[in-house]
C-alpha cells in the first residue's frame, strides 16, 4: 500500500522552487485584484495641503472667545488668503486652511450677526485640521510588492496621481476534467452520466486566487489521448489542474499518463476529503516546466483540495504573501466527531458572539456533497485520531480569497 502523506509534506512538495513570476504593466482601472510587482512610493503628501475637516470657521486659537470679523470665504480648490489679524475665515470641508490660522471651529458653535462671527472659548489649537501629509508623506513606501490591489490600494494609488502600476502576471492554469461519464451542463444526461460541476467551481476559485483559467478540457478513459491532452495543457500554462483519475481504478489513467510524460512527486495524502491527490510536473518544450495538481473527482474533495492547495499555489506563483496560508480562527465545536488516520477537514460556518466564534458543521460530510460547500465559510481541522465533544475548542480556517 501507498504511503499516506501529511499536507505539509504535500505542500512541501508543491512548492518547491517556486520563484513568482514575471511583471507587466496595466492601466490601474484594469488592476483590480491584480497583485503588485513591484513596491510604489508616493510622489505626493497625502492630504497635499492642511485643510478643514468640516464646515465652520478658520481662525487662531489665541482669538477663541472674541466676535472677529469674517474676512474671506474658502471653498474646497478655492486657494487661502493669509488670515488677516482679528479676524476668521468662512471655510468647507476639505477648504484650504489660511496661514495663519491653527484651527476650526464647526458652524454649529458659530453665531453669525452679519460679517460678524461670534467665536466660543476654550477653542483648541489643531482642532478640526488636517495637516498636510497627514496620511502620506513624500517618499514613503505607499504599497508594497506582493500586496493584492483592492479597494482602498487602489484608493491610495488614484491618491498619488497613479495611471499604470506593475502588477505580476496571472498565473495560467489549464483545467483537465476527466472521465466519460462527466459531460457538460447543456447536454441531455444518459444513465450513467452527471454534469461536469467541478469545472464552474474550480474555475471561479482559481480566478478567486488570482490565476487565469486559459483552457477547459475534458479528457476521456483513454490512456493514449490522456497523454496527449495532458502534454497539449502544459505547453500553454503555468500549472494544470485534474479533476478525477488519480484513484486506483483500471480507467483512472492520470497518474500514469503523468509519471510516463514527467514526474510523480507524491500520491495519496493522509486528509479527508481528498486522500487520492497528485502532486507533479509535466514538462514544456524549451520553458522549463509545468506544475500539476490532480484533484479528485469527488466536488467537495476538489473544493477543499483547491483552498488546501491551489490558493497557496497561487500565492507563490504570484509572489503574495496573503495568499500563502489561510487565516485560522479557534471556535467552540457545536458538533461532536471522531476521527480515524487521516486529518479531517469539515466544512462548518462560523458565527460570532460575544463568547467569540463559534463552528456550525454540517450534517452530511461526504466528499459527494457539494452543497455543504455553499454555505460553508470555514474548514474545521481534526487532526488524526482526535475526539472533539460539543463545545470544546477546534481549529478553523477561514476561507477567504
Amino acid at each position: 500500500m501507498a504511503e499516506l502523506h501529511t499536507i505539509d509534506e504535500a505542500l512541501a512538495a508543491l512548492l518547491a522552487d517556486v520563484r513568482p513570476l514575471g511583471v507587466e504593466h496595466v492601466a490601474l482601472g484594469a488592476a483590480a485584484g491584480r497583485v503588485l510587482g513591484e513596491a510604489v512610493s508616493a510622489t505626493l503628501d497625502v492630504p497635499p495641503y492642511t485643510n478643514s475637516a468640516m464646515d465652520g470657521y478658520a481662525l487662531r486659537a489665541a482669538d477663541a472667545g472674541q466676535r472677529l470679523d469674517v474676512s474671506q470665504r474658502i471653498a474646497a480648490g478655492t486657494p487661502a488668503l493669509p488670515l488677516a489679524p482679528g479676524s476668521c475665515a468662512r471655510i468647507f470641508t476639505g477648504g484650504e486652511i489660511p496661514p495663519g490660522a491653527d484651527c476650526v471651529v464647526m458652524q454649529e458653535r458659530i453665531e453669525v450677526d452679519g460679517d460678524v462671527a461670534i467665536i466660543p472659548a476654550d477653542i483648541p489649537a489643531g482642532d478640526n485640521v488636517r495637516l498636510q501629509g497627514r496620511d502620506v508623506r513624500q517618499g514613503d513606501v505607499l504599497l508594497n510588492a506582493g500586496e493584492r490591489l483592492e479597494a482602498a490600494a487602489l484608493g491610495h494609488l488614484a491618491g498619488q496621481g497613479v495611471t499604470q502600476v506593475a502588477v505580476r502576471r496571472r498565473p495560467r492554469v489549464a483545467l483537465l476534467s476527466t472521465g466519460d461519464e462527466v459531460i457538460n451542463p447543456g447536454t441531455p444526461l444518459k444513465p450513467g452520466q452527471l454534469y461536469n460541476s467541478n469545472r464552474p467551481m474550480l474555475t471561479r476559485l482559481l480566478e478567486n486566487f488570482g490565476a487565469e483559467v486559459v483552457s477547459q478540457v475534458s479528457v476521456p478513459d483513454d490512456a493514449e489521448r490522456t497523454c496527449e491532452l495532458l502534454a497539449e495543457a502544459a505547453e500553454n500554462a503555468d500549472v494544470v489542474v485534474s479533476t478525477g483519475g488519480v484513484s486506483v481504478g483500471e480507467e483512472d489513467h492520470v497518474k500514469t499518463a503523468l509519471t510516463a510524460l514527467g514526474e510523480l512527486s507524491m500520491w495519496k495524502l493522509a486528509i479527508r476529503p481528498g486522500k487520492p491527490l497528485a502532486l507533479g510536473r509535466l514538462p514544456r518544450q524549451g520553458i522549463g516546466q509545468a506544475r500539476f495538481v490532480g484533484l479528485p473527482g469527488n466536488p467537495v474533495s476538489g473544493f477543499v483540495g483547491a483552498w488546501l492547495f491551489l490558493r497557496p499555489l497561487m500565492g507563490a506563483l504570484l509572489g503574495c504573501p496573503a495568499l500563502a496560508s489561510l487565516p485560522c480562527v479557534t471556535a467552540r465545536a457545536d458538533f461532536s466527531t471522531s476521527t480515524g488516520p487521516r486529518q479531517h477537514y469539515m466544512r462548518v460556518m462560523l458565527t460570532f458572539d460575544t463568547q467569540g466564534a463559534q463552528a456550525h458543521a454540517f450534517d452530511d460530510q461526504n466528499s459527494s456533497v457539494l452543497s455543504s460547500c455553499i454555505q460553508a465559510n470555514a474548514l474545521a481541522v481534526i487532526p488524526p485520531h482526535a475526539e472533539v465533544a460539543k463545545g470544546q475548542s477546534v481549529q478553523c480556517l477561514w476561507l477567504v480569497g
